[in-house]
This record gives structure tokens, sequence and C-alpha cells, in this order.
């Protein structure tokens, strides 16, 4: 609570780190770890039969560069703007967060960024040099050997994000010892690392998959070639994807499991949770099939149905964030902060003296008769604003209309007092209230009094920011 809460009504804040996020991490997996490799593997196959076949050396070097390209102007321009969007998103939704990864995990961030400059350089150096290193077997054979460092680079920048990500599932041993190492060789690390790892390479290769049907001719017999190579790389790793995934299933904490139904069908459609893994499982088999089909008659593929493989495999990753992100709750680093940005150990005082009492930005530090639909706001924006919204998205009326209204009714005071402080037992997922009774019962005429209007509030990005005298009094001294 000690910084000003920005926040979007319309969208909720949640969704903007979402949508950045798993824009970043499709990008960053299917291009930078997954594709990267198989660019370089085309380039060596086109070294390695330079003594051969001057011809199809040149066509896998012609493939792998057109290739390349794709991969260098999408991860240097989407890629790159997504990556920062990420830290700009947190650092203004999650700053506590954020500012506690940082802390914990500086040095792991402080090597991943020299990594990442490194990988930034070798790809500038791999694309930029492509042309050039035709000149001579010499030449060629030092390109291939920048491909192979850019294609460590970029595993090795994921390998040390994932152990951060682990960390915000499953804290481990650190909460006891407050170990860099603790922290980062959490529970879930080596195993989601095992998942991500060859589900990258296939994502990389729907992506060859398609981009060849795209660049090579339909009755090629270098086509089919390099569509039963590619197949063969989306054969080897498949597997791997399966048993790492099954293996990831097993190592969730007992009480994230509980929440995989919501995180995938929402509370609206969470009865559906198995109707809907079971289209996904079998979207996965007919782009399976599709890819036995293309390694069968590569001649009777067509980019229309890789498309179909691609998008498959993309939204299963996609899906995969999603639910990822969501059954951490009522965490947003496990065991340590909620999802309120409210520290766990810090619940006992807010729950004596309310959580106005110990806010920096909130313009009343407690609750009387004359402020209290702006203390109840004040409420909201820091126990509620991380998830919900007033009117927008996620919206907190809408959740407690179809709890505690019927039919358009105004909503029941009474229930909803009765609820708030008990709703984290009938709701998993969500961080118990932290506040006292009369800021509870703020929050509860400040939803109310907005049942009907609908506003969308705003947040300190558009108000900037109240201190109450009592917070200037404490800054002061």
């Amino acid at each position: 609570m000690d910084f000003p809460v920005f926040h979007m009504d319309f969208f909720g804040d949640r969704l903007l780190i979402a949508v950045i996020a798993i824009v970043h991490v499709i990008i960053n997996h299917a291009l930078a770890v997954g594709f990267l490799p198989i660019v370089t593997l085309m380039e060596y196959r086109s070294y390695k039969l330079k003594k051969i076949s001057d011809a199809e050396s040149d066509q896998w070097d012609e493939l792998g560069y057109k290739l390349m390209f794709f991969a260098f102007v999408i991860t240097t321009s989407l890629g790159a703007l997504t990556g920062v969007g990420i830290w700009f998103s947190t650092a203004l939704v999650s700053p506590a967060s954020i500012g506690s990864l940082i802390r914990v995990f500086f040095p792991a961030w402080f090597f991943e960024w020299i990594i990442f400059m490194l990988e930034v350089v070798f790809i500038m150096i791999y694309f930029l040099t492509w042309k050039k290193s035709r000149a001579d077997i010499k030449s060629k054979r030092n390109h291939v050997r920048v491909g192979a460092a850019l294609s460590l680079f970029s595993w090795l920048t994921m390998a040390i994000i994932v152990g951060i990500l682990g960390f915000m599932m499953d804290t481990g041993s650190w909460t006891q010892n407050k170990t860099l190492l603790d922290g980062f060789f959490n529970p879930i690390y080596l195993v989601q690392l095992a998942f991500r790892t060859p589900m990258a390479f296939v994502m990389g290769g729907s992506v060859a998959l398609f981009l060849t049907l795209y660049h090579l001719k339909k009755h090629s017999g270098f086509r089919s070639k390099v569509l039963r190579n590619l197949n063969l790389w989306m054969f080897l790793w498949t597997p791997h994807v399966f048993a790492a995934g099954i293996y990831y299933y097993y190592k969730i904490p007992e009480l994230m499991l509980g929440n995989i139904p919501v995180a995938i069908g929402t509370q609206a459609f969470q009865n559906w949770y198995a109707t809907f893994l079971y289209s996904l499982l079998a979207l996965i088999m007919v782009s399976m099939l599709v890819n036995v089909w293309t390694a069968i008659k590569p001649k009777w593929t067509s980019k229309y149905l890789m498309l179909f493989t691609l998008f498959v495999v993309l939204f299963t990753m996609g899906t995969f964030e999603r639910v990822r992100e969501f059954i951490r709750k009522p965490y947003v680093l496990g065991e340590y902060m909620y999802s309120n940005l409210l520290r766990v150990e810090d619940y006992p005082k807010y729950k004596q003296d309310g959580i106005l009492a110990h806010a920096v930005y909130a313009k009343h530090p407690s609750v009387t008769d004359l402020n209290k639909l702006e203390a109840g706001k004040d409420v909201f924006m820091i126990a509620c604003s991380r998830c919900h919204t007033v009117a927008g998205v996620n919206s907190v009326i809408n959740k407690f209309e179809i709890l505690f209204a019927t039919k358009g009714g105004p909503l029941d005071k009474t229930k909803m007092l009765q609820y708030i402080p008990v709703m984290e037992k009938a709701r998993y997922f969500m961080p118990p209230f932290p506040g006292n009774d009369a800021e509870a019962d703020a929050l509860v005429d400040f939803i109310i009094s907005e049942q009907y209007s609908r506003n969308y509030i705003k947040g300190a990005q558009s108000t900037g920011v109240d201190i109450s005298q009592q917070q200037l009094e404490e800054l002061k001294n």
C-alpha cells in the first residue's frame, strides 16, 4: 500500500498484464526458443551438403534465411515491445509484487539481462551477416556457430525466467530460509522447464511448417524433404511435452488443482471443465493427425492445414499460460503475498487497525459517517481492484448481483456483510478480506451506491493522489 493505485475500470488491471504477457510468451517460446534452433539446423544442413550437392545446399540456406527474416522481424519488434510492456504494466498494476521479485532475484535478473543483451547482439549478427557468410565454407561454419550460440542464449533467458515464474506458484522453502537459491530452485522450477522446453520446440516446428508451405512451391521435391524433416522434429518432441505435462500436473500444489476448472472455463462455465478439456485434447489429436498426413503425403498438404495446426499449438500454450496465472490465486507470490498485493504476514495488523490506517495513498485513515463512501472506494481500490472492476470486466457488482440480488433488484447489504469476512471459504481463489468490520461496511455501501449508476471509477493516473493528514504527519516524522 506504498504505491498509488493504477486502475482501468473498463478493462481490468489483471487483463492488461495477461494480454501482454501471453502474446510475449507465445512469441518468445515459438520464435526465440523453439524456432531459432530449427533455422540453425537448416543452415548446418546447408553447410554439410556444400561439398556433396551445391544446389540442395543453396536451397536449405535460402529457406533458412527466409525463415530467419520472419523471426528477426517479429522478435525484434512485437517481441521486444511486449517484453518491455510486461515490465511497464506490472510496475503500474502490481508494483509490490514486481518489487518483491526484484529484491529476491536481483542477481538472477542481472544475469538474465546480460544474457538477453548477448541474445540481441547475436540475433543482429546472425541475421545481418547471413548473406556475407555465403562467401566461403569457413564463413558459413562460423555463422552456424553464431546461430548455435543464439539458440543457447534464447533458451537460457527462458530458463532463468522460469525459475521466477515457478517461485510465484510455489515459494517452497524460501519462506523459511529467504535465500536466492531456495527461491530459484523451487519445487515447480525443473518440471516447468522440462515442459516449456519441448513445448517451445513444438511451437517452433509448427511455425516452420507453415512458413515452409508458404515459401516453397507445391510440387517441389525439396519441399517434401523439408516437410518430412520438420515433422520428424515435431514427432521427436511431442512425447516429451505430454510426459512433462503429466508430471507437471502432479507437481502442482493440491490447493491449486481445485482452481483449474475456473481457470479454464471461468466461474460461469466451470462445470463445463471436462467438456473444455476433452475438446482441447481432441483438437490436439486432430492436429497431430494432420502432421502425420503431412509426413506421409507432403505433396497433398496445404498451408491451411498447417495454419490449423499452428493455431492449436499456440492456443494450447495460451491456455496453459492462463491456467498457470490463475491457479496460484489467492496468491500472487505463493504463501507470501496475496493477489491484492498485501503480504500474508501483515494481515493480523490490518485486521486490527484497518487497511486505511496503513495506506499511504488514501484520503481517510479510518471510516466515519461523513466519509463512508469515499473510504469505501479507497478500500475497494486497495483490496479489490487488482482483480475486479466496478462496472467493467469482472465487475464486483455483477458478482454480488449473482449471489445476492434477484431479477435486477437491489443488493442485500446484510448478506454481503455476512459473506465478505468468509468469502475465501466459498471462493478459495480469493484472498481473505484484509480490513476491519467498519471498512467492510464502507465497502459494501460503496458497491451498493454504484449498483445502478455503473460509473467507471478512475485510478490515480487520472485523479492524482490523496494523502491523509495522519500519513503526512507520519511521513514528516
